[in-house]
């Protein structure tokens, strides 16, 4: 590897072990064994850094969600059913991904002391839901309807932060997998209902 794939594998082991804001330069260079100009040359900031180093693990936590990993048979696309087995598999990766989504809210909850990050991190929620979009419907990234992306994509990731604080919080009674698909179903009954 190279100082920018070190920095960024260092700075993934600093945030799991300090967070966001403990996490200072220093850390990650001696954590990825380079110097403190590697950080400005490759990433410009500490802050970027640690905000690729953040987005890196949200990505790798996101293809757990994919239930077509490992070459399982997987629920038609689009179905209610591949609903619940997307959500069935978010929910069984908390306990491994607990540390992450704990940095997620150290982020959320520090986001107007630090501007540039929330910037910065705002920018990827916009792939964060085309890769949910994405997952749901079968359609690979490259293309979806960025219309689906804007208002499906939305969905998703508002069900996915609702559910992980639930999960957060309170494991033993937090949303399974099976009552959010029933809450869609129906949802989607009463809608089809009531246009008659």
């Amino acid at each position: 590897m190279g100082h920018r794939e070190d920095l960024l594998e260092g700075a993934k082991r600093c945030l799991m072990e300090k967070g966001f804001l403990r996490t200072t330069a220093r850390d990650i260079v001696k954590e990825s064994g380079t110097n403190l100009a590697s950080i400005g040359y490759h990433y410009g900031s500490k802050d970027a850094l640690l905000v690729q180093a953040y987005v890196s693990l949200i990505e790798e936590v996101g293809e757990s969600f994919d239930p077509a990993m490992g070459g399982k048979v997987t629920q038609p696309p689009g179905s209610l059913e591949r609903f619940q087995e997307v959500w069935t598999n978010v929910i069984r990766g908390v306990p491994e991904a607990r540390a992450i989504w704990l940095l997620s809210y150290e982020l959320i909850a520090q986001g107007d002391r630090l501007p540039e990050v929330r910037k910065l991190l705002a920018e990827a929620q916009q792939e964060g839901r085309s890769g949910l979009v994405s997952l749901f419907s079968g359609i690979p990234e490259a293309d979806l309807d960025p219309e689906a992306v804007d208002t499906e994509g939305r969905l998703y990731q508002t069900l996915l932060n609702g559910l992980m604080v639930q999960w957060l919080f309170d494991p033993d009674s937090a949303t399974r997998a099976d009552q959010l698909t029933e809450g869609l179903r129906r949802i989607i009954a009463g809608a089809s209902t009531s246009t008659r």
